[in-house]
């Protein structure tokens, strides 16, 4: 349904979560997939374990360090002379209560601006000078509903204001660079079936009383965020682009 052959796509954090969904999803569709991990080799390798070999490379990097990004970026475009795609999902979810004592409290914020924001900002800027110098590209950034409502514990205020950064980092691309044929798009996803789900509903109350608060019943099923990723991939939804896409089964309508 969706065919991406011939494109050539980057994604951060394929080892595991939506990330490893979104990997495999692209290679099924067609793509060249670079697969990126941090520390979980053999997770990235597995994600993309059906996609043929010459159309995959699995690529490390610890987004913490400075000048990974472009070592990442780098290894990217010299394997097959260009990139399509960028997905930005690698991310972490720190704990930054505000009781925390302040040494734990700038180490939570660091790490989490680090790799969610620095890294992604690096990779978004890399990506949109080489696609204003070829005939455009995509972008797709994962925000979340928090970066909208607010976390559901405030020991997750480093992760939401992490992901509402993001967020605006992807709509000035889409704002300034439309005419250059650069699409950027936003997903915010709301509970998605993930590990990194699991534990932070153990921060709020358990998994099942989370359900319990989804209008669905339900958590959303990362292969439904990987689709998505895969039709904006496609750079049909033109006119879309900017858009904020929120995937969260109407249990946050705005």
């Amino acid at each position: 349904m969706t065919d991406l052959s011939g494109r050539t796509a980057l994604v951060t954090g394929a080892s595991k979560g939506i990330g490893a969904e979104i990997a495999a999803a692209l290679g099924r569709a067609g793509a060249n997939v670079i697969a990126h991990y941090g520390s979980d080799r053999a997770g990235a390798e597995s994600a993309t374990a059906a996609i043929p070999g010459e159309r995959k490379l699995v690529v490390g990097a610890d987004l913490m360090e400075p000048e990974a990004p472009e070592r990442l970026w780098e290894a990217a475009v010299s394997w097959r002379g260009a990139v399509d795609v960028l997905v930005n999902n690698a991310a972490v979810m720190e704990r930054t209560p505000f009781e925390a004592p302040l040494a734990e409290w700038h180490e939570g914020w660091e790490r989490a601006m680090r790799i969610n924001v620095l890294g992604p900002a690096d990779l978004t800027r890399f990506a949109v000078s080489h696609f204003v110098g070829r005939d455009g590209g995509v972008i797709v950034t994962l925000s979340s509903w928090v970066a909208q409502r607010g976390p559901g514990s405030t020991a997750l205020v480093a992760y939401s204001a992490s992901k509402a950064a993001v967020k605006a980092l992807t709509q000035t691309v889409a704002r300034h660079h439309g005419k250059d044929g650069v699409l950027a798009y936003v997903i915010a996803p709301g509970v998605v079936e993930t590990q990194l789900s699991v534990q932070a509903a153990a921060w709020t109350g358990g998994t099942e009383a989370v359900i319990s608060r989804l209008a669905m019943g339900e958590m959303v099923p990362p292969s439904e965020v990987a689709d998505l990723v895969c039709f904006l991939a496609t750079g049909r939804a033109r006119h879309l682009t900017g858009s904020t896409l929120d995937m969260n089964g109407a249990t946050y309508v705005r």
